[in-house]
């Protein structure tokens, strides 16, 4: 009887023993090192506007006789989306050429005396200078009737009819508003010191909260060649392409522009890094103990950093508890899931 209570006695203080060893461990968690493509990304945000748009006002006045067009419809420049009564025009235009008609024989009977000598030379201007102020004449009126015709002035789609058929209006009063959606653009005004690393050409994604965060590709068009002096920012024109009409001018859009981009980077998470007035470490686990490794650091994206320099790759850096580690402290490593069970929180109380 007395051995086994020496051998219980035994047994309990080792656990014991084992129990205290263990809480002196600093529990951490910790996470692989990855390699993985990385990118470097400059956010910002903007409305989307058209390429073009055009106000279509009638040039000159008259009634409403036709309308070819609706909202909605794709036009090709020139195209004629609507026509206006041109009775007047077109007798103002006849009346003109029939004077010039006859001007012209009165003309060409002047030209023919003169060449007979008949005629003084300068009867003979006169009557050039006549023929000539006519046909500008003539030229106009024809020109005021091509007005009835109301035209695109650009390719696009038309986003509004201000007219009705019957309506009578008067010249410079809008018709339409034609829209030019290929493609959008989003213009993004940029901080200066940012100005170094773009360029026309790059890739931009640009995503839109009305569209369930619906994502397009765009890409920088041309960049401002001046800084506003008065905000320190400059404006890049970001080409956004949607051929499937969902994209709407007036929309609101979050716009990353990649600037720079590697394949193979070394990559670790950004909680993972303490930074001590610009001196970047990680703590990694070497045979149980903490080592703090400083390091090198260049692109961030996502919550992830590249290490240039300073850790080699197969380490396991602390990502959890690492802001009372010191070199050399003894470490107990905690699975991240095992950490947040129930089962685990009810052991550590």
């Amino acid at each position: 009887m007395t051995a086994m209570v020496v051998l219980a006695g035994c047994s309990n203080g080792k656990a014991k023993e084992e129990d205290d060893a263990d809480a002196a461990l600093v529990p951490v968690e910790t996470q692989p090192i990855k390699r993985a493509p990385i990118v470097a990304v400059y956010s910002g945000t903007a409305p989307i506007e058209a390429h073009e748009e055009a106000e279509v006002v009638a040039k000159v006045g008259g009634e409403i006789r036709q309308i070819y067009v609706e909202e909605g419809d794709m036009v090709k420049a020139g195209q004629v989306l609507a026509r206006l009564d041109g009775d007047r025009l077109r007798l103002e235009m006849q009346q003109s050429e029939a004077n010039l008609r006859k001007l012209e024989r009165d003309y060409k009977r002047q030209q023919e005396l003169f060449d007979k000598g008949l005629v003084a030379k300068g009867t003979a201007e006169n009557a050039k200078f006549d023929l000539d102020a006519l046909q500008a004449q003539y030229d106009r009126a024809r020109l005021e009737l091509s007005y009835t015709e109301i035209r695109a002035p650009i390719q696009g789609v038309v986003s509004a009819r201000h007219i009705k058929v019957g309506n009578t209006i008067e010249p410079n009063t809008p018709a339409f508003r034609v829209t030019d959606l290929d493609p959008l653009i989003a213009y993004v005004h940029i901080p200066e010191k940012e100005f170094p690393k773009l360029a026309p050409g790059q890739a931009a994604d640009v995503m839109v909260d009305a569209l369930g965060g619906t994502h397009f590709e765009g890409k920088i068009a041309r960049i401002s060649p001046t800084v506003d002096p008065q905000t320190g920012t400059f404006r890049a024109e970001i080409e956004v392409p949607d051929q499937t009409r969902r994209l709407k001018p007036g929309m609101f859009a979050r716009v990353n522009i990649v600037y720079e981009r590697r394949e193979n980077a070394l990559q670790v998470p950004r909680n993972a890094i303490l930074d001590a007035d610009g001196d970047q470490s990680v703590f990694v686990i070497v045979n149980g103990k903490a080592e703090q490794r400083h390091l090198t650091t260049g692109l961030t994206n996502n919550g992830m950093v590249e290490v240039l320099d300073g850790l080699k790759g197969n380490e396991q850096v602390v990502v959890v508890g690492q802001a009372g580690l010191k070199t050399g402290t003894a470490v107990r490593i905690v699975d991240a899931a095992v950490a947040s069970s129930p089962t685990a929180a009810a052991k550590s109380r």
